[in-house]
């Protein structure tokens, strides 16, 4: 059945894909990689995956690239990786509901939940921790649930960003809202570098067809 919104919304995305550097596309395979957070909360722990997707962004040259639409409620950066098409997604919706952006992008890109990259924080993992996991549940994250449920799928390879678990139980909200300390701080660059590195490499691998495991 024709929506009118949705077909408007795929016509913005073309214009926007002659905006950006990929003109003509080309000719290989697309990703979508999705920053989970929430936005205007900058420095985070909940929202370092979008502080990875920052550093992507700048990594691929496409830091100044953002165009925002409101329908889909997520701003959109597109790349180039070698043959391949890398489109960076940062939702602006609350992390309990980044999976309708991240769906609604992916049905627009004509894309597959494995072609769909999710990057979050994880609790269970120290801080500098990465752990690029192919499938699997949400492990009591909250943005990863909102994605299963909206593409109906637990396909997506998840880079997980360890951010540390505190003591108590009772801490732990305060702890994934708040900010990094400043010794933490001092940790992010490099770890932002090594999780950009981390993401980089798995879609070149997949890009040329090499099937991967989880590292």
């Amino acid at each position: 059945m024709w929506r009118p919104g949705l077909f408007g919304f795929g016509l913005w995305v073309r214009r926007v894909m002659s905006w950006c550097v990929l003109e003509p596309r080309p000719p290989g395979k697309r990703w979508l990689v999705a920053g989970l957070g929430n936005p205007g909360m900058p420095g985070t722990r909940h929202s370092v995956g979008m502080a990875v997707l920052g550093q992507l962004a700048r990594r691929l040259g496409v830091a100044e690239s953002w165009a925002r639409d409101r329908r889909c409620a997520a701003d959109f950066a597109l790349a180039s990786l070698g043959d391949a098409q890398v489109v960076l997604l940062r939702p602006r919706r609350l992390m309990n509901a980044n999976g309708r952006s991240v769906a609604l992008a992916a049905e627009l890109f004509g894309l597959t939940a494995e072609e769909v990259y999710l990057v979050h924080d994880e609790l269970d993992k120290p801080l500098g921790k990465l752990v690029l996991k192919l499938g699997g549940s949400a492990r009591g994250h909250n943005g990863v649930r909102s994605c299963i449920s909206c593409l109906n799928s637990s396909a997506m390879p998840r880079l997980r960003v360890g951010i540390g678990r505190p003591p108590h139980p009772d801490a732990v909200q305060a702890h994934v809202l708040g900010c990094f300390s400043p010794a933490e701080q001092e940790l992010l660059p490099p770890l932002l570098e090594r999780a950009t590195d981390l993401l980089l490499d798995h879609i070149r691998e997949r890009s040329q067809g090499r099937p991967m495991l989880d590292p």
